[in-house]
């Protein structure tokens, strides 16, 4: 497909400095590079990472197309895609036009010893859609650098998990993978693997828990079966912090591990909605463990009760926010670990190093690789359809499929927190 160089679209644009977003006329962009596709933009979701450079947070004064999710068709590709290219990322020998495509909120290029180890959001070639350095998704067209390492191909078979592709997951469904649910799974996956979890998943003490069966340990403790039961927290409640719930709850059911799960949001809204999701999942996707949605507040007695004043082996934080980092350091245990997700900005942490000393806490930062995540949430995304796949009802994620129209009174409400997930559809 030929998209002429006087061709224009409607597009999401940020203006600076803060709070500023508008629908405008921009050129369609052209393959300048022979690794760039070019996508037509069926659907692009609203983020809550969005909001930093809708608050003016980002630091970042250029008007640029807003959004970093976004699942569409490819309808042009630079003259690397073919056979000739093999031995490079595969989809640079089997991408067509036509293909539907999902894209991670960052470009990657697949060949550096960092994307080969699967760090692919910190590829050094890469960048982040929807920022001054690369346009975003809320668009009617995107340019994808690196297309063929970057875009996740759903017109593959091969890619589907069991290989079986089903018409009946919607594209507002599948758009979940560019970002959110990928960011989720990460999120439950650092914890549930890290070190200082492991006594309690194992059932074996410190440092037993990280030794070979064989390894004698004769003067090791002998953990009660309360010791064994795990106790998280997750900090946040929006869309990110729903599928991190959802993804760990479905970790610790597959592993029929016994649980005390803590899930805190400041909004009564998002505490509704996390509920209903719960309330939703049957046994099998959550185990039998004890689950508890509350506020702040409430959340510190929760823990105290749970643990008798010890605190939670692990805490997931999904917000972004240094209110956010404190209540995870209040809640985790000594020899705990703070997971954190959200998207954080300039101000140094709420805490010292000699306070993450004393308590020997881990704290885990940073972006999700969510082009090597695909895999994992592609699989979660088609088991938990009950939640992932609805519009609107109390138990899905997805609260509303709109137009750029509505653009700026979206980031307003959702900036607000007076709704969830909000998904822009550039043609209708």
């Amino acid at each position: 497909m030929s998209i002429p160089l006087t061709s224009t679209q409607k597009a999401v644009r940020w203006h600076p400095p803060s709070y500023d977003i508008r629908v405008e006329d921009v050129p369609i962009p052209q393959i300048q590079h022979p690794d760039d596709a070019l996508v037509k933009v069926k659907f692009a979701g609203l983020c809550g990472s969005d909001l930093h450079v809708y608050r003016g947070h980002a630091g970042v004064d250029k008007v640029h197309i807003s959004g970093h999710e976004f699942i569409g068709e490819v309808v042009a590709l630079g003259s690397s895609y073919g056979p000739h290219s093999k031995g490079r990322a595969p989809l640079y020998t089997t991408l067509k036009i036509g293909d539907k495509v999902v894209s991670p909120f960052t470009s990657n290029c697949g060949e550096c010893p960092v994307c080969r180890l699967g760090y692919t959001a910190r590829c050094p070639n890469g960048k982040l859609f929807g920022s001054p350095t690369l346009e975003g998704g809320q668009a009617q067209f995107i340019l994808v650098p690196y297309g063929g390492a970057t875009l996740f191909n759903l017109s593959d078979p091969n890619i589907w998990p069991n290989r079986t592709p089903t018409t009946a997951l919607e594209d507002s469904s599948l758009l979940m993978l560019a970002d959110i649910l990928p960011t989720g799974v990460f999120a439950a996956l650092q914890s549930l693997s890290h070190p200082k979890v492991q006594t309690v998943l194992t059932g074996k003490p410190w440092p037993a828990c990280l030794l070979p069966s064989t390894t004698p340990m004769a003067d090791s403790m002998t953990m009660t079966q309360d010791d064994k039961v795990l106790t998280v927290a997750v900090v946040g409640l929006g869309p990110v912090g729903v599928c991190t719930v959802v993804s760990l709850l479905d970790m610790l059911g597959a592993r029929g591990q016994p649980y005390r799960v803590v899930a805190i949001d400041l909004l009564e809204s998002r505490r509704q909605k996390m509920r209903a999701v719960h309330d939703k999942i049957d046994v099998q996707g959550k185990g039998l463990g004890e689950f508890v949605v509350c506020a702040p507040d409430e959340a510190k007695v929760v823990v105290k009760a749970w643990t008798q004043g010890i605190g939670c082996t692990a805490v997931i934080e999904v917000v972004g926010h240094n209110d956010a980092l404190e209540l995870a350091h209040e809640l985790v245990r000594a020899f705990g670990v703070i997971t954190s997700v959200g998207v954080h900005g300039q101000p140094q942490l709420p805490f010292t190093g000699r306070e993450m000393y004393n308590g020997n806490v881990s704290l885990d930062f940073g972006r999700c690789p969510v082009r090597a995540m695909f895999p994992m949430a592609f699989e979660l995304l088609i088991k938990r359809q009950d939640v992932f796949g609805g519009v609107g009802q109390p138990a899905s994620l997805i609260d509303n499929i709109t137009d750029f129209k509505q653009a700026a009174e979206c980031y307003r409400a959702f900036e607000k927190g007076e709704v969830g997930k909000i998904i822009f559809d550039p043609w209708m």
